[in-house]
């Protein structure tokens, strides 16, 4: 996978892009990650890529000019998804990251001040994505949130914690059940006997039924999507009526 991202900030990716799965992705040629820093498509010695908004208003506004330059310069494949990252955005969710890591090549452009100018916004982006119902700064750490979220799909990124992806929290489905390690008893606090008995049918179904009471207590909306089998709507029927 080849990834482009466009911002004014291009020394805050490494030091995220080069540590843990994702810089082992990189480093074994699982995926790319391109940054390109806007300002080199400036047009003047102060390498200015913002100006005033027309008509007046607050703050400034990303000037068309640099942006489209550089996805020239880029030349994303015909049909690649060229991503701005903004408040106005979509949401992101686990199903755009599992579409998204099936591309080939994807174009980041982060937005920054009030904004990118109109024609830019329609006429480069293929869709606009946002992180949360919040404002920040600019989209340096949405692109490295979704870069993060798309390189541990890929074959191998996740090396022998491939298996484990299935089960995470909006992957399945539903939120991950608790987990517990070593020791088996820890400041008067013992992990599930079922846990530990190596029965695995029953261990199976504990899983399930915390992973179940889990998305109940905290994301319940979850269940309306989720694939549930009657085995779970049961498991269900018992939570409630627990409760």
């Amino acid at each position: 996978m080849d990834i482009h991202v466009i911002t004014i900030f291009p020394e805050m990716f490494p030091p995220v892009l080069d540590a843990g799965i994702v810089g082992r992705a990189q480093r074994a040629g699982i995926a790319t990650v391109h940054v390109h820093d806007l300002r080199e498509h400036a047009h003047d010695r102060h390498r200015t890529v913002d100006d005033s908004p027309f008509a007046g208003g607050p703050g400034m506004v990303m000037r068309p000019e640099p942006l489209f330059e550089a996805i020239d310069a880029i030349a994303p494949p015909p049909g690649a998804p060229v991503v701005i990252l903004t408040p106005q955005g979509r949401p992101y969710g686990q199903r755009d990251a599992e579409r998204l890591s099936a591309q080939e090549t994807i174009v980041f452009i982060c937005g920054r001040y009030e904004g990118i100018d109109e024609r830019a916004r329609t006429s480069l982006g293929t869709e606009e994505l946002s992180i949360g119902d919040y404002v920040l700064t600019g989209g340096e750490l949405p692109a490295l949130v979704i870069i993060d979220s798309l390189i541990r799909l890929l074959p191998g990124a996740m090396g022998h914690g491939e298996e484990a992806v299935a089960d995470d929290s909006h992957t399945s489905g539903l939120l991950q059940y608790p987990q517990y390690t070593r020791p088996a008893e820890y400041r008067g606090v013992g992990v599930p006997d079922v846990l530990l008995s190596g029965d695995h049918a029953a261990v199976a179904k504990w899983r399930r039924k915390e992973a179940l009471r889990r998305t109940l207590t905290r994301r319940p909306e979850m269940l309306s999507a989720a694939e549930l089998s009657a085995a779970d709507e049961k498991l269900l029927r018992e939570l409630r009526e627990e409760d």
